[in-house]
């Protein structure tokens, strides 16, 4: 890390803000912040594998960002995300309503076959891959990663919970399903969105709340009721429980609809799911 980096890492914490955990890649001159339309290429498990990344156009490089990935459902593609194509928002909706002092840069890989079976950890290695290249180039705080997704991608983000609890600061698991992408470890801490919809007959919600009730377990919350719409309502009820152990929120968001990545509440024109999402990664600073 190059001297102005840690000069302002240290001027942060003295004006009582937390100091950032900096990677590597702060102070140095980045090889891959540019268009997010560029294919970044590497190997792992020996396959190879690419990912999309989002920079802010006025990067900073003694500034440390969070990391946010967005991961594509199954026969979906990390192009759909880029784009807003497919069904998604561009980048999940996020970039628009980042908009803080911490900012973001995002990434979107694409799963093998255009999912994300995880088979043997394939993709969590992979991702890890990602995190490291990604680290290594950029100014990243590594106290500040996210994973979001929606179906398979939510899946898959949930895999990363479990498997990277130490390095993962909080999920958003849109609509998601505990087996498809696995689970192994799953006993750590992690600060954890669950979205879901009554009437989801591709993956039902029964498998959401199972996601949502391990981060119950692992973060000490208190059990309590979460409310739930009837179908036909037009309405979402987000439950944010508590007690929870410090610092690792759970909260959990029922809609009136199908599988979706951008449920609507009855007479809107704009998901409520990337506000939401950004509400509950907002308060990690």
């Amino acid at each position: 890390m190059g001297f102005t980096a840690v000069m302002l890492l240290i001027i942060g914490a003295l004006q009582g803000a937390v100091a950032a955990k900096a990677s590597t890649g702060c102070g140095t001159t980045s090889k891959l912040a540019g268009s997010p339309n560029t294919a970044h290429k590497l190997t792992a498990n020996g396959k190879s594998r690419q990912f999309f990344l989002n920079t802010p156009t006025d990067y900073n490089n003694t500034h440390p960002y969070r990391l946010i990935f967005t991961l594509h459902a199954l026969g979906g593609t990390a192009s759909q995300v880029v784009a807003g194509t497919g069904g998604y928002y561009a980048w999940y909706g996020l970039p628009p309503l980042v908009k803080d002092t911490v900012g973001a840069i995002y990434i979107a890989p694409d799963g093998l076959n255009n999912g994300w079976a995880n088979q043997g950890g394939e993709d969590v290695t992979f991702l890890q891959q990602v995190i490291q290249t990604v680290e290594a180039d950029l100014c990243i705080d590594q106290n500040l990663r996210f994973s979001t997704g929606f179906s398979y991608g939510a899946a898959m983000s949930y895999a990363l919970a479990c498997a990277m609890g130490e390095q993962i600061r909080a999920v958003a698991a849109l609509s998601g399903n505990p087996q498809i992408s696995g689970c192994s470890g799953g006993t750590a801490a992690v600060a954890y969105y669950g979205q879901h919809g009554v009437s989801d007959q591709v993956l039902p919600i029964a498998g959401g709340r199972q996601m949502r009730d391990r981060f119950l377990k692992n973060n000490g919350c208190v059990a309590q009721e979460a409310r739930e719409p009837t179908a036909g309502s037009g309405t979402h009820i987000k439950t944010t429980f508590m007690n929870c152990t410090s610092n690792y929120p759970v909260t959990w968001v029922a809609f009136d609809g199908p599988h979706t990545p951008t449920p609507l509440d009855s007479g809107a024109t704009q998901s409520f799911a990337p506000a939401e999402t950004w509400e509950f990664f907002s308060q990690f600073k």
